[in-house]
């Protein structure tokens, strides 16, 4: 048998969550993010033992992270059998994520002002 160690998220990270989460950042996304901050490279079964989440959540954070350029990944052979493993890492730095999220937090803003615009001049109209 083989001894395998994974790291789990403690309180100051489940707290980092709940902050990210604030800012509007989807809850399998946050738990992702939060685990790859703390670990160099991590395969989507040590996600999902460290943060809790199942594996199709895994996959939808990995593959939101993947389309906007966060996360990288490799494949890696273990034991030199079977299927090759996929390994993640973390490659933005958090200020690119926080731009991205202050970016769409402003873009929204805007749209909801032209709603709010629009709205006014149909009551003014009527």
């Amino acid at each position: 048998m083989i001894d395998f160690e994974v790291k789990i998220l403690d309180e100051n990270d489940l707290s980092f969550v709940s902050d990210l989460r604030n800012l509007g950042i989807q809850r399998n996304v946050a738990l992702t993010l939060v685990y790859m901050i703390n670990v160099n490279e991590a395969s989507s079964r040590e996600i999902e033992i460290g943060t809790g989440l199942r594996q199709p959540e895994i996959s939808l954070a990995i593959c939101f992270m993947s389309d906007n350029s966060w996360i990288e990944s490799r494949m890696v052979r273990a034991n030199k059998k079977g299927r090759p493993l996929k390994v993640y890492s973390l490659c933005a730095t958090m200020d690119a994520i926080y731009a991205f999220y202050e970016l769409k937090a402003h873009q929204d803003y805007e749209e909801s002002l032209v709603k709010i615009n629009q709205l006014k001049e149909l009551i003014h109209k009527n």
